[in-house]
C-alpha cells in the first residue's frame, strides 16, 4: 500500500499476529499487536491506526464487540476495520458488516496476497469489471479479439464487501472462474438482470458458485406479465432447455421482483427504470458514498424527428443518468445501421452520445455490439460517438471496455 498505512492488529493467537505483522511491515507499514482484546480500544485511541484488524473468537471481548465499540467513538470515524476470522459463515460476514467492519478474510489466508486484498477491503474505490461487452450472440474468432466476443455480464466491487453481478449472459462463467480461483470461503453477491432476454440470462446455469453449499445470491429483475423472475430464471431450467434444475444449486438462492422504483441495498442506492425495449427491460443507477453508475441495456433512442420519438421518455432518462460517473450503456448500431434497425430495440451510437452530453455524464461506455460487428467496426462507432461530441463541445470522455478490462473511480 502507498503510502504508508499504519495498522494495530488485535489477535489472541501470537504465531497467527506475528505472521500478519511480518507481511504488513514487509510491504513497508506500521504495525502494533494486541493479544487481549480487552486492551484494543485502548491501544486503537493511542495510536489512531489507519486500520484496525481482529479476529472474531477471542477470550474476553469477540471481534464482534470490539467493532461495535470501535464505531462507537466518533474520533475513528475514519479508521477500517477488517476482520480475520476462520468463521466463514455468511451470518458471520453479515454481522460484521453490521457491526462496522469495512471488509471480512477468512482463515487460513493467503499470505501472498493479504495486502493486496486489504487495501481492496479499506479503498473507497468502486471497481467495475467487464466480463462479456457483446450483444444477442457471443461472437468467437478473429473478428473479437480486442473486445471479446462474450455477451453481457459486469461486476461492481463496492466497499464494505459488497459485489454485485449485472446480467448474466456468456461473460458470467470466465467470473465463474474468477471468483473460483480468488475467493476462499462463502461467496456472495446481488444479481441484477435486465430482462430475460436469452443473451442477458442463459449462462447463468454455468456460474458454478450456484452449486456450492454455503453461498448465497439475490436476483433481482422484472417480472414478466404474469411471471414472476423466479419462474422466468426456472424457465430455461426445465429439463427440456436444459440438463440443470434450480433444485440441482448447492447455494441459497433468492429472487426478487422489481419494477420501477427506489431501493437500498447495503449502503447502496439502486434506482431503476423502464426502458425502451420489447418486453419489460430496467436500467440501473447504483449511487454509493458519493459516486454513481448506471447500466442502460436493450434501450433504444428513436430519432428526434421520428414518429416513435418520445420527449417525456427521453427527459426522464436524462434526469436518471444526470452527472453519473459512468453510464454503461447500449450502443449496438452505427448511425447508417440504425434506419434498418428502427423498433429492434437498440440505439444507434450518435443518440447516445448526445444523451450523455444533455445528462452531463462523465464518461460515456458504449458496448453491446452487433454481432455482425468486428473489432475494427466498434472502433468506427467510437470515433463516431467522440466526433459527435467534440462537435456538441462536450466534456464527456466516451471509451468502449474491453472484455477482461478493470476500471476504478
Amino acid at each position: 500500500m502507498k503510502p504508508e498505512l499504519s495498522f494495530v492488529v488485535v489477535e489472541d493467537d501470537a504465531t497467527t499476529a506475528a505472521v500478519v505483522r511480518k507481511i504488513l511491515e514487509s510491504a513497508g507499514h506500521k504495525v502494533e499487536v494486541v493479544l487481549d482484546s480487552t486492551a484494543a480500544l485502548e491501544t486503537v485511541l493511542k495510536v489512531r491506526p489507519d486500520v484496525v484488524i481482529t479476529d472474531i473468537m477471542m477470550p474476553g471481548m469477540d471481534g464482534l464487540e470490539v467493532c461495535r465499540r470501535l464505531r462507537s467513538v466518533p474520533e475513528l470515524k475514519d479508521t477500517k476495520i477488517v476482520v480475520l476470522s476462520a468463521k466463514g459463515y455468511e451470518a458471520d460476514r453479515a454481522q460484521a458488516m453490521a457491526m462496522g467492519a469495512d471488509g471480512m478474510i477468512n482463515k487460513p489466508f493467503d499470505a501472498r496476497t493479504l495486502e493486496a486484498t486489504i487495501r481492496e477491503l479499506i479503498s473507497d474505490a468502486v471497481v467495475v469489471r467487464y466480463w462479456g461487452v457483446r450483444g444477442t450472440l457471443p461472437i468467437p474468432g478473429k473478428r473479437s479479439l480486442r473486445y471479446g466476443g462474450n455477451t453481457s455480464c459486469f461486476t461492481l466491487e463496492m466497499p464494505k464487501d459488497q459485489f454485485f453481478i449485472l446480467d448474466a449472459g456468456t461473460g458470467i462463467r470466465e467470473l465463474a472462474n474468477y471468483l473460483m480461483a480468488t475467493r476462499h470461503g462463502p461467496i456472495s453477491a446481488k444479481i441484477f438482470i435486465s430482462h430475460p432476454h436469452w443473451d442477458h440470462i442463459n449462462a447463468l446455469p454455468f456460474f458454478t458458485p450456484l452449486f456450492f453449499p454455503g453461498n448465497e445470491f439475490e436476483v433481482f429483475g422484472a417480472p414478466q406479465g404474469a411471471m414472476t423472475m423466479r419462474e422466468l430464471m426456472a424457465s430455461q431450467l426445465d429439463g427440456v432447455h436444459s440438463p440443470i434444475a434450480l433444485r440441482n444449486f448447492g447455494a441459497r438462492v433468492f429472487f426478487r421482483n422489481l419494477s420501477e422504483e427506489k431501493l437500498t441495498v447495503g449502503d447502496v442506492q439502486v434506482s431503476t427504470m423502464y426502458l425502451t425495449h420489447p418486453g419489460l427491460s430496467l436500467g440501473y443507477r447504483f449511487d454509493i458514498r458519493g459516486k454513481s453508475f448506471c447500466y442502460i441495456t436493450d434501450n433504444e433512442l428513436h430519432l428526434p424527428d421520428s414518429p416513435q420519438f418520445n420527449r417525456e421518455f427521453r427527459d426522464h432518462l436524462v434526469r436518471f443518468i444526470k452527472g453519473t460517473d459512468i453510464l454503461l450503456t447500449d450502443a449496438t448500431y452505427s448511425d447508417t445501421e440504425y434506419p434498418k434497425r428502427v423498433n429492434w430495440g437498440h440505439s444507434a451510437v450518435g443518440q447516445v452520445a448526445v444523451l450523455a452530453h444533455d445528462a452531463g455524464v462523465k464518461e460515456l461506455q458504449l458496448f453491446h455490439h452487433d454481432p455482425d460487428q468486428s473489432d475494427d467496426d466498434i472502433d468506427r462507432k467510437l470515433e463516431s460517438a467522440q466526433m459527435t461530441l467534440a462537435q456538441l463541445g462536450s466534456s464527456v470522455v466516451c471509451t468502449v471496455p474491453a472484455e477482461g478490462e478493470v476500471r476504478r473511480f
